[in-house]
């Protein structure tokens, strides 16, 4: 809302000083901040629907709806980009005179540091509910103040030098911005729609906490990650002992499930129990056995002393019941 708000105010500023002063440059500006407040508004509605539950007709929750979201907002900042280009192209071979440049330098700082504030709080608030929407919005205002910046700078040297062929120039600059943002937003967005694995911090995050349960299961394979918008998806096959009870396997996959939550935010965890099978060499890298054989003897008598403990408490159960 935020972000809807300066960009509606800038758009409206930065349009009606354009069209004053008769600047390519700042009317480039303007046709910027209006494609981004279209962007904000498609965040806005993406990040809506991508917060409900999971229904019928989306099972895994509306999280890729972000996603398409940042996609469409960076399709908008291409199109943007060659509108600039026609019209920048045009001024170079008609050239025309600029006017109350000292208007333009007034909208353009103003703008540069709207701007600077308005993405600063949006890039934080992603990183902090890691909303590629929300960074897509960020990213764009972020341009905006590298973009009004050298507009600025343009301004001020026709001030002085009187050179308007500058002013299409600028503009073309700032279209080389615009097309790199649009890229990266790009670039990130089709990653999680085609399912691209996890970052391999959040991997080597996973990697541990199965490493600290190591002595409790035989071993994992089949391990899946991806990202849906804001939330994580994680799925593996876990070998545990043939006879192991399975309300004993579920314990473990509900702390294991745990234990990745507390380190990675906004993950939804899928583990798939099997038994252990002696033809595929489980009992060569069983972990049991290996923490079995590290036992000293010291370790053995303490885990006898723990049995009859155990066997003293469940006789005295016995004899209340």
């Amino acid at each position: 809302m935020l972000s809807i708000a300066s960009n509606s105010i800038l758009t409206l500023g930065k349009l009606g000083v354009g069209l004053a002063m008769n600047s390519i440059s700042i009317i480039s500006e303007a046709i910027h901040s209006g494609f981004d407040l279209i962007a904000a508004l498609i965040a806005y509605i993406s990040i809506s629907i991508s917060g409900q539950p999971a229904d019928e007709k989306h099972l895994y929750g509306h999280g890729k709806f972000e996603n398409v979201a940042a996609i469409v907002e960076a399709l908008l900042i291409v199109g943007a980009g060659i509108f600039i280009i026609h019209q920048a192209i045009y001024r170079l071979t008609h050239p025309t005179p600029i006017h109350a440049l000292d208007l333009g330098l007034i909208v353009m700082g103003g703008s540069a540091g709207v701007n600077l504030f308005v993405s600063r709080v949006l890039l934080q608030t992603a990183k902090k509910t890691d909303s590629p929407a929300l960074a897509a919005d960020g990213w764009h205002l972020l341009t905006d103040v590298y973009t009004s910046a050298g507009v600025l700078a343009g301004i001020i040297i026709i001030y002085f030098t009187h050179l308007t062929i500058l002013d299409p120039i600028i503009a073309l600059v700032v279209t080389l911005l615009i097309f790199k943002a649009a890229f990266d937003l790009l670039q990130e967005s089709v990653k999680s729609i085609v399912d691209t694995r996890l970052s391999k911090e959040d991997e080597e995050a996973i990697f541990a906490v199965l490493q600290q349960h190591a002595y409790e299961f035989v071993q994992f394979h089949k391990l899946r990650t991806r990202k849906a918008g804001s939330e994580r998806h994680v799925d593996l096959h876990l070998v545990v002992p043939y006879h192991q009870a399975i309300t004993s396997v579920h314990k473990l996959c509900d702390c294991i499930e745990k234990d990745i939550c507390r380190c990675l935010p906004e993950v939804r965890i899928l583990i798939h129990a099997e038994p252990c099978d002696p033809t595929r060499n489980d009992c060569q890298i069983c972990t049991f056995r290996q923490h079995i054989r590290s036992l000293t003897k010291k370790d053995t008598e303490n885990l006898k002393e723990q049995c009859q403990t155990i066997e003293l408490d469940i006789d005295k159960e016995k004899v209340k019941i």
